[in-house]
């Protein structure tokens, strides 16, 4: 599994000029699982994602997690971050998750984030997603289970 976690003002996702999900000051992720992910992997990167300490507190550090500061989460599904580009200049999909078991992945942990109390939005599965974001930062965190 991997998740880019972006530190942002606000974020945005439209499917057919239609927002589909939003949030305010907190992560815009970009979810992407690989064959042979299971819950543990979902269980790593929500414990993860819970305690990333990205904030700043009072003193301009990085100190403060989402749940410190209220946060809320836009969740986008994103198979592209298993792309494999070492053979040419075509990115292959093959280590990617077929879409019907990342799907449920996917959702999986979109409701843990939920029941951790995280206001989570989301895209639309699949679709073709335009993402509008302000970066507060920038901040850019890259996880990835095989490093966790």
């Amino acid at each position: 599994m991997r998740i880019v976690v972006q530190r942002v003002k606000e974020a945005s996702c439209r499917v057919d000029d239609k927002i589909t999900g939003s949030c305010n000051k907190g992560f815009l992720l970009f979810i992407g699982f690989k064959n042979g992910d299971t819950d543990i992997e979902i269980q790593k990167c929500l414990k993860k994602v819970s305690g990333l300490r990205i904030f700043e507190d009072e003193n301009g550090k990085m100190n403060k997690s989402l749940k410190d500061i209220n946060g809320e989460i836009l969740a986008i599904s994103q198979f592209t971050l298993y792309a494999d580009c070492k053979h040419g200049n075509r990115p292959s999909f093959t280590e990617a998750l077929a879409y019907d078991k990342a799907k449920i992945m996917y959702e999986k942990f979109v409701d843990l984030l939920r029941k951790e109390g995280y206001k989570t939005e989301t895209g639309v599965f699949g679709a073709d997603m335009k993402i509008s974001l302000i970066n507060d930062g920038p901040v850019t965190i890259i996880l990835d289970t095989d490093d966790l």
